[in-house]
């Protein structure tokens, strides 16, 4: 099966755009976005039944570097302190601000393995609460692959927060996220030399710039309009006099902005490059050979399952 990328969705963006993003979202009068409500068969909506349970520690970030570094933050009830745990075992712990916000960078990298993790709360009343979701990660031994990262969560689609990303030939461009925010707008993310400027274009026309960092972590918001559609996607790193030092390419779907943002709603991961249906599976439900959930839940989108695009979202059965 030829890896012609999946892409995962939530917004998974480089290490310090991710912890900024969440505290300028969540301080700034951002909001979750209400659960959306479902249909009945006959067509009448069902409004949710559950009403979020703010004692219980939840996860909206985790970011694994290749070295095994991480990076997470989530909620929970303000003047809690939240255990994070790996395979049952605490890893540290972190304080709750008076937002119920929390963030943590691990003292020591995740190694090389299967690894889970998971939250345990210890809140301000004495009550002890464990998180309901929980997040796989799986760190290679070679420290030139990225690590997979996915979130799960009883009776909800698992949620594909990480993939491996795809290389350039030479250089060290990698583009390592397509992905789209709750309203439907594109963003593409990755790595290049640091401080380098990396240029994107889409169906041959460059859409925008981007500077990377310091650590040479890059984002690109385009503002350019992109119809809904499948394009050639390319990703230059440029040397100071505009010379193409590295690149990036392969097939990308823009999908139509209202039915991306309904289909993030619903839980549906967007397809990451470098990913393949047969990974997924493997990361999912434990087992490549079941691609074939994922095919027969997504066939109307897939018409061949070697060729997946970076761009389309996907439903993920519960195991």
């Amino acid at each position: 099966m030829r890896n012609t990328g999946l892409i995962a969705g939530g917004v998974a963006v480089v290490l310090a755009i991710l912890v900024g993003a969440y505290f300028l979202f969540f301080r700034h009068g951002g909001e979750k976005p209400a659960p959306v409500a479902q249909q009945t068969e006959q067509g009448a909506a069902k409004a949710p039944a559950v009403v979020e349970d703010k004692s219980i520690p939840t996860f909206d970030i985790v970011r694994v570097e290749r070295d095994g570094s991480t990076v997470a933050a989530g909620r929970a009830l303000p003047g809690a302190t939240v255990d994070i745990k790996a395979n049952g075992q605490v890893l540290g712990n972190v304080p709750v601000d008076g937002n119920g916000e929390w963030v943590v960078a691990l003292e020591k990298p995740l190694k090389p393995g299967n690894i889970v993790l998971t939250l345990t709360a210890h809140n301000p009343d004495g009550t002890t609460k464990d998180s309901v979701q929980s997040v796989a990660v799986n760190v290679p031994e070679q420290k030139d692959k990225p690590a997979l990262v996915v979130m799960s969560e009883p009776g909800k689609a698992s949620r594909v927060l990480q993939g491996p990303g795809v290389p350039s030939d030479a250089g060290n461009l990698v583009l390592e996220s397509v992905d789209y925010d709750k309203n439907g707008n594109l963003i593409i993310s990755g790595k290049a030399d640091p401080l380098a400027t990396v240029r994107v274009y889409v169906g041959g026309k460059p859409v925008g710039d981007a500077t990377a960092d310091d650590k040479g972590h890059w984002e690109l918001r385009p503002t350019v309009e992109i119809a809904p559609g499948r394009y050639a996607l390319r990703v230059d790193q440029l040397d100071q006099a505009g010379k193409v030092v590295a690149r990036v390419e392969l097939p990308f779907e823009r999908g139509a902005p209202d039915q991306v943002a309904e289909a993030l709603k619903k839980g549906q991961v967007v397809i990451q490059p470098g990913n393949n249906l047969w990974t997924i599976a493997q990361q999912l439900y434990g087992s490549g050979f079941r691609y074939t959930v994922i095919y027969e839940a997504n066939k109307d989108q897939i018409r061949d399952p070697n060729l997946i695009y970076p761009g389309q979202t996907f439903a993920t059965p519960a195991k």
